[in-house]
């Protein structure tokens, strides 16, 4: 496990991921921090080269560019589902049936008020009609 020395506390890689990031990919804030306590400590008689610093801070407007693109097409797709019918599963795994009526935004997220039923979390829909 890699660990990093930021501000005199030892930060793990696993505490330097979001909470939800199950699958081991770092985030963006993630990325930050890495990047951050890299150059807090590099060898001032060595510094970091300019192509490279250059390098990671195209890494991190890219990273953070494609982050903003894929909230913005979950929004617009959730969007796309108002008035369509759309079959769901529950937490309990039974499936449940209804028009989409509206779409919210919870902690960044979409969520859909379907059948009059509200925080349907897009991801559980299995089929729209």
């Amino acid at each position: 496990m890699s660990t990093i020395n930021t501000d005199n506390k030892i930060l793990t890689t696993a505490e330097m991921l979001p909470k939800n990031a199950s699958n081991g990919e770092m985030g963006k804030d993630a990325f930050l921090k890495l990047f951050v306590a890299q150059l807090q400590h590099q060898d001032p008689m060595s510094p970091m080269e300019n192509a490279e610093f250059i390098g990671q801070m195209a890494s991190f407007s890219s990273l953070e560019q494609i982050s903003n693109l894929a909230a913005a097409n979950e929004k617009t797709s959730a969007i796309g589902l108002i008035g369509r019918t759309v079959t769901y599963t529950d937490a309990s795994k039974q499936t449940h049936t209804g028009k989409v009526e509206k779409v919210t935004t919870v902690d960044g997220k979409p969520s859909l008020t379907v059948a009059g039923i509200d925080k349907i979390d897009p991801a559980t829909i299995t089929q729209v009609a």
